[in-house]
């Protein structure tokens, strides 16, 4: 038998330098590969999670400005339905287009409450001057000073962002 089939286990002993040298280059080119790979792989998987998040934003985005944009035209509404209260408060008896005003107002209302526009409970409540726009401040003795003792103009928020402030009168 030959020298190479006795030591078959110690493939290292019989390679002679050069072949040594040829498998150390190829080990280090193997293992720059590899790194490479690991590197380009950590790279695509940045990217990816990148664009994830990109696309998050741009939904957000997106959202936000429908919000805004239907935000905008029910603001421009609201003194329309405004009018409709008033017109209810004041209607005559018997009347009977009165009843269809208060359709309009009802429908109106429902509205308003599917696109989360809700009415700002300001009276007895502190001044806020990010809610609140304070028309008239007046003495009260039944009101501790900074409250709000009465509504002129009612408020609306949609969400969290107020589509118009209340108008109210604040205790002195």
């Amino acid at each position: 038998m030959t020298k190479r089939k006795q030591n078959q286990g110690s493939d290292a002993e019989d390679q002679t330098p050069v072949e040594e040298v040829e498998l150390e280059a190829l080990k280090t080119q193997l293992a720059e590969s590899q790194a490479r790979a690991q590197e380009y792989l950590d790279a695509l998987q940045r990217e990816r999670a990148d664009f994830v998040n990109y696309r998050r934003r741009m939904e957000q985005e997106k959202e936000q400005v429908g919000r805004w944009t239907s935000g905008e035209t029910i603001k421009r509404l609201l003194p329309v339905f405004d009018d409709l209260e008033r017109a209810l408060a004041n209607r005559p008896a018997n009347a009977p287009w009165a009843d269809g005003v208060e359709l309009v107002y009802r429908k109106f209302q429902s509205i308003l409450d599917k696109e989360g526009v809700t009415r700002m409970e300001a009276e007895g409540k502190p001044f806020d001057p990010n809610l609140h726009e304070a028309i008239m401040q007046e003495p009260s003795e039944t009101h501790a000073s900074g409250l709000v003792i009465a509504v002129l103009q009612q408020g609306y928020m949609h969400g969290e962002r107020v589509l118009r402030p209340a108008l109210v009168k604040v205790a002195q």
